[in-house]
């Protein structure tokens, strides 16, 4: 836990990852659901634009954490695919790197299609784990350690589905777009661990890092889609 959210932190910091967020936060309305909120950050952001923002997660740790940064907001531990909300009781829903870690993503962009109200929109945001570009000494063996991390996951590479998935569930005005984020200190290393563990490899990421020469790029698809029946 403490480690997930030292990456996802540092991740947040990032003002290329603020000024990402605050894209996805144009024309949400003003009751807005954050589908695996995490530690809460977009619902406290939301919520200081003035919207009722509602945060759903189902690690009741992470709802914990959230409830304790952002007293004021309002937390639920639910499943993506079950949200605690009535139908079209939203006018925006927003998940955010969630649905990679779902068994059936296009279940919860169905219940998001649900929940919203019409004319409501939903924003889907995440990154497709196979195509993160770490430069290292070794190119072939970076490549299988990338997709060997992505091949761990549910569903790694749904971003590059996302806008199938809202014109699947009869969302229409389906547009995406692509914001690539770049690292190039040692506050990726948390992520880089991740992929390659210990080892030289890593070992060389980490003298990267110390000598200025780190470079991590993740692009990041964001697609958005208005229920209008």
């Amino acid at each position: 836990m403490s480690k997930l959210l030292t990456v996802l932190d540092a991740f947040d910091d990032l003002p290329q990852a603020r000024h990402l967020r605050e894209h996805t936060y144009q024309a949400l309305g003003d009751t807005v659901v954050d589908v695996g909120c995490g530690s809460g950050r977009a619902v406290g952001e939301l919520a200081a634009r003035g919207a009722r923002s509602i945060g759903v997660d189902l690690d009741p740790d992470m709802i914990e954490v959230a409830a304790g940064r952002w007293p004021a907001s309002e937390f639920h531990v639910a499943d993506a695919t079950a949200l605690p909300l009535a139908d079209g009781s939203v006018t925006g829903y927003r998940a955010d790197k969630v649905l990679h870690a779902l068994a059936e993503p296009e279940q919860a962009v169905a219940e998001a299609r649900r929940v919203l109200a019409t004319h409501g929109r939903a924003v889907l945001i995440g990154q497709d784990w196979d195509t993160f570009v770490i430069d290292s000494d070794d190119p072939e063996l970076t490549r299988s350690l990338v997709h060997a991390r992505a091949d761990a996951l549910p569903h790694p590479r749904v971003a590059r589905r996302y806008r199938n998935l809202l014109l699947d569930n009869g969302f229409t005005d389906v547009t995406v777009d692509v914001h690539t984020l770049v690292w190039t200190d040692a506050a990726c290393l948390p992520l880089l661990a991740g992929i390659g563990g210990e080892g030289t490899w890593f070992d060389d990421q980490v003298a990267r890092a110390r000598d200025d020469r780190l470079f991590l790029a993740i692009p990041f698809f964001i697609a958005s889609g208005t229920r209008t029946t």
